[in-house]
């Protein structure tokens, strides 16, 4: 998928004969599946929610009425756009769309640690994946490290500046 692209859910299997699906919302914001909003399937499909059950976790698109039809859907995974994304959804202090955080650079008393390459969610907190600064790489740290995302590392967060603000990380990276 392209870069606009915010990956949702996956559809599994069919529900009864009226062209309901299974849903496997991988969302932290539900409110997505309210009725009307579209999204785009892997396969280039766009579908518009009739109705969905939270339930069972179960949905209901325009113009799929059979289980023919659904059955064609089965596995493939929704994406929203963007900007949708951020018209659905709300985000409460100190919460980002994890899209915003991806790419921010990771700075520790002035000094450049890496980049947000990726982040994993773990049982007990999310963490930041960091692709290490060069200058550091060449001191002899290794390539990447991680970062729990919770208040005793992460000082601040600045979207609009691509900034992540952090304390004791730099010891992470150390005994990495």
């Amino acid at each position: 998928m392209d870069n606009n692209k915010v990956y949702i859910a996956k559809l599994g299997k069919t529900v009864g004969l009226a062209g309901l699906l299974k849903v496997y919302i991988e969302s932290d914001f539900p409110e997505q599946f309210s009725v009307g909003n579209s999204f785009v399937t892997n396969k280039k499909t766009t579908l518009t929610i009739e109705n969905y059950n939270k339930k069972n976790d179960s949905v209901k698109f325009k113009g799929i009425d059979s289980i023919d039809d659904a059955k064609k859907l089965v596995n493939q995974l929704l994406y929203s756009s963007i900007e949708q994304t951020r018209e659905d959804c709300n985000l409460k202090e100190k919460e980002f769309f994890w899209f915003d955080v991806m790419g921010c650079e990771i700075i520790e008393d002035s000094r450049k640690l890496g980049i947000v390459k990726d982040i994993h969610r773990y049982p007990t907190s999310d963490y930041l994946e960091i692709t290490t600064n060069e200058t550091l790489v060449k001191e002899g740290l290794p390539n990447t490290f991680l970062i729990p995302y919770i208040d005793l590392y992460v000082q601040s967060v600045e979207i609009s500046k691509k900034t992540i603000y952090t304390q004791d990380c730099l010891a992470i990276l150390e005994n990495s």
